[in-house]
């Protein structure tokens, strides 16, 4: 497996400078939220070549880092983008077999916004 180190990890901010990522990594539970943050820098370092059950693609650019702890689902939503850069767009609870329309729809929304704002595109 090639890994490469010159991946960057990027937490959507909101236009308002909120950080909505870190935001739902701080509503969790110490050891739930320790696992996020070795599964991020797992994510990190696999970049493109992370597989199940790490992460998992929804649906068109969009793919999901995947937690599970005392019996919770947790998800953040994410993309590849211009410069190797690895965009964490919306976290939340996963309460049903597939990922609610909801939650895609605000990764979706968030992703527009920092294309708009930031430029480039998702690879």
């Amino acid at each position: 497996m090639v890994i490469a180190d010159d991946w960057s990890i990027v937490f959507y901010t909101t236009k308002s400078g909120r950080n909505p990522v870190q935001e739902f990594l701080d509503t969790l539970d110490a050891k739930t939220n320790s696992r996020f943050i070795w599964s991020i820098r797992e994510l990190h370092r696999r970049n493109v070549h992370a597989r199940k059950p790490l992460v998992k693609h929804i649906e068109e650019k969009l793919r999901e880092l995947r937690e599970e702890s005392m019996g919770n689902i947790h998800r953040i939503i994410y993309v590849f983008f211009t410069g190797r850069k690895i965009i964490l767009l919306h976290g939340f609870q996963k309460k049903s077999r597939q990922t609610p329309r909801r939650e895609i729809d605000i990764a979706s929304s968030r992703l527009k916004d920092f294309i708009d704002r930031q430029g480039g595109e998702n690879d």
